[in-house]
């Protein structure tokens, strides 16, 4: 069972979904980006990528230790 979402982590969720909707996008336009933007196009999208890969590491620390918590917090409550 989940944690109900703070705003803070909806705000994370969301970043994440818009960072992979933009890699996705990125990679399946890389010719067009690279005639119009040259060597700097794929400097742009792989710093997206690691971004992106930040992010996430960061987004699923975040929910598990709050998941973690909420579940220790309904534990203890279920055995007061």
């Amino acid at each position: 069972m989940a944690a109900p979402e703070t705003e803070e982590l909806r705000t994370m969720r969301r970043t994440f979904q818009v960072l992979c909707v933009l890699c996705a996008v990125s990679v399946l336009a890389i010719s067009p980006l690279t005639l119009l933007l040259g060597r700097a196009a794929g400097v742009g999208v792989a710093a997206l990528l690691i971004m992106t890969a930040l992010h996430t590491a960061l987004y699923a620390l975040r929910k598990n230790r709050a998941d973690a918590a909420w579940l220790d917090a309904a534990g203890s409550d279920a055995e007061a």
